[in-house]
């Protein structure tokens, strides 16, 4: 019967050690210098060389031309210590595991004392010292601290920290690792080359993922697949199916059905890994591991080359034409769900239940609210030419594109100046109306204030104008249709790029609530200025009904369900959401005619661009005499006036004191 492939190929010399440079060569350069400890610790995962190395340092102490770093491997401590070899009666290994009490402690520090029989050093490698009981490790702790100069003592354990403080600051400490996969693919090449096996490259990254860095692990795993290989070797098929991992096939259906959202394929793929009688945990972890191949693409183009993804180079190339079908976060939201779910399926009672639930999950990024499903959101935009670039400052940058004459909503012109009615009695010859018109206005009327976003109208060049025929005052132009579009608001977002997708957001509005739809089709997007989407209400109440009513909060929703944006929302009083829609009470167009200025009934015609002076306020000196006249005088002060105020008659003295007497003569005075 042939022995376990990890025995037959189990490491003699430090040389043969891989994936364990940071430790091996410490310790050869130690026997090199002479400066061998008492006592080591070797700590590690399982199955990554503690045990072997721990033989490996008993033959280099115990060989004849040692203590050396390169056994000889001809003297009798190196052929007994050799793989295969009957073993060393020096050389004691113990398993802490089940002689790991005070008593099995006691016995060992009893035989300690005793010198080696035939070799240089009595050396006890004693494995799990984890397990060891703490009156075993105080047991133990005097023969560690103070050992005769014939012992050695080498603990190996996969958990260091059990291991008692004061034991462990009497060792020298050398942690071990888990061993690349680039370098255990290599090694496993190695050993099926000399196992005359033939095995396809594929097979090889299974062999790894299931040894998860161990050396032993991926020996026993390799060692299984050799074992059932027929004249052909060892094929990818029977490895995944004798391994238990899904066919990369499978993983490349769902992966092309979650880039085209097709949920048909998504859990028909689901129900032929159930009705395969394939472990869903199993197949959610290996779809977590292509789904991290896949970012890792979607970041290093080259990872392939540079070895960060360990698959053959046709595989990478087709995942590679995968991960361009994703954004970024896309990729990294998938990953982040079905790594909770994977989390979530330990323990479940209905694993079906749970992987379909993964699968709705990342095919509905609109379900989320967080950063990570809002950038999802906009990259499907992005592909689907609604928008043009990716987040910028917090919003999202949509495409300049002008505005289609098929907008159902489209924007207002601005409203002309109201013209006031003038009385036929107060109607100014030809000369005033052609100085009114070059000053660019009609006499009395209004100014007219810009929408939202679009510039104040620069002033006209002064230009002699023909005296027209006395007609009432022609209304102004309306403003151009470039200047009503809207300056841009935080982000670089316009009104005019809002209302491209403004079909869109109503429809997500319709789809929620359907009164908030019916009031938006009395609304207009006036402007959007710092994160806040503006819209006009041509009545003040049908802008309070809207607000009151929690309809804002509606269209909010709608716009981060749509978008994937969270705008605020600025309801305005005014049919094209101008300036003038800022205030409650409207435009006072007809106060103008009862104020009329004088001058324009002049008979003479003013020069061109004269202003008209204003009227003079009343001179303040008409004012300054009446208000420093008092307005009651005060009468001055008699002493007629004092005296009688300061004495009384003698009846009201008496009256008022009748217990004090004065004498006459002072009554009488």
């Amino acid at each position: 019967m042939s022995l376990a492939l990890y025995r037959r190929y189990r490491p003699e010399t430090f040389a043969e050690v891989i994936g364990q440079e940071h430790v091996t060569g410490p310790l050869q350069q130690a026997l090199r210098n002479n400066r061998v400890n008492h006592a080591y610790l070797f700590s590690g995962p399982r199955g990554c060389g503690k045990t072997t190395s721990a033989r490996i340092l008993a033959r280099c102490l115990n060989c004849e031309q040692g203590p050396t770093p390169t056994p000889c491997g001809e003297c009798r401590s190196c052929l007994d210590l050799a793989r295969g070899g009957p073993g060393s009666i020096d050389v004691i290994e113990i398993d802490a595991a089940s002689h790991g009490g005070v008593d099995d402690t006691r016995d060992l520090r009893e035989k300690a004392f005793f010198a080696p029989a035939s070799s240089r050093y009595k050396i006890y490698i004693i494995d799990e010292a984890h397990m060891v009981s703490t009156a075993g490790f105080n047991a133990l702790l005097k023969v560690v601290e103070e050992p005769p100069e014939h012992l050695k003592f080498i603990f190996a354990t996969t958990e260091p920290e059990k291991v008692i403080g004061t034991i462990r600051s009497r060792t020298h400490h050398y942690p071990f690792r888990l061993v690349p996969p680039g370098v255990l693919r290599d090694y496993l090449a190695e050993v099926c080359g000399h196992e005359s096996i033939q095995v396809e490259d594929s097979v090889y990254p299974l062999v790894v993922r299931a040894g998860a860095g161990s050396v032993r692990d991926s020996m026993s795993v390799m060692d299984q697949l050799l074992a059932g290989a027929d004249a052909g070797g060892v094929t990818y098929a029977m490895a995944t199916a004798l391994l238990g991992y899904t066919d990369a096939t499978l993983l490349d259906e769902i992966v092309d059905a979650f880039a085209t959202q097709d949920g048909s394929t998504v859990f028909g793929i689901v129900d032929r890994v159930i009705e395969g009688g394939h472990d869903p945990r199993r197949f959610v972890a290996d779809l977590l591991e292509r789904l991290r191949d896949l970012v890792i693409l979607a970041a290093v183009p080259d990872a392939g080359e540079k070895g960060l993804i360990d698959a053959p180079a046709d595989r990478v190339a087709l995942m590679d034409q995968q991960a361009q079908r994703f954004g970024a976060a896309e990729l990294s939201r998938a990953a982040d769900i079905v790594n909770t779910g994977l989390t979530e399926m330990r323990g479940a009672t209905s694993p079906r239940l749970q992987l379909e639930l993964i699968c709705a999950r990342v095919m509905l990024p609109a379900a989320f609210s967080d950063e990570t499903s809002l950038q999802a959101r906009l990259e499907k935009l992005e592909r689907r030419g609604l928008v043009g670039g990716a987040v910028a400052g917090g919003a999202p940058v949509f495409a300049a594109a002008p505005a289609p004459e098929s907008t159902p909503i489209a924007a207002a012109p601005a409203m002309p100046a109201p013209t006031p009615v003038q009385p036929a009695a107060a109607v100014p010859p030809a000369a005033p109306v052609a100085s009114a018109a070059a000053t660019g206005r009609a006499p009395g009327a209004w100014p007219v204030a810009p929408s939202f976003g679009q510039q104040p109208p620069a002033r006209p060049e002064p230009q002699a104008a023909p005296a027209p025929t006395p007609t009432p005052a022609q209304p102004q132009a309306p403003a151009p249709a470039a200047a009503e579009s809207g300056g841009a608001g935080a982000g670089g977002v316009s009104a005019a790029q809002v209302r491209q997708v403004w079909p869109q957001i109503l429809d997500a509005v319709k789809g929620r609530r359907r009164v908030t739809w019916m009031l938006l089709q009395q609304a207009q997007v006036a402007g959007f200025d710092n994160g806040a989407l503006q819209l006009g209400f041509e009545h003040a109440g049908t802008r309070d009904g809207f607000v009151n009513g929690g309809h804002d909060e509606i269209l909010r929703q709608a716009l981060q369900e749509a978008l994937g944006v969270s705008w605020k929302v600025e309801c305005l009083i005014g049919p094209a959401g101008g300036a003038a829609g800022r205030s409650s009470a409207p435009a006072r167009p007809q106060a103008a005619p009862a104020q009329t200025p004088a001058p324009f009934q002049a008979p003479a015609a003013p020069p061109a661009f004269q202003p008209t002076p204003a009227p003079a306020p009343a001179p303040p000196r008409r004012r300054r005499p009446r208000s420093r006249r008092p307005r009651r005088p005060l009468p001055p002060p008699t002493r007629a006036r004092t005296t009688t105020t300061c004495r009384r008659p003698p009846s009201i003295r008496r009256r008022t004191s009748p217990s004090r007497t004065s004498p006459p003569s002072r009554a009488t005075i």
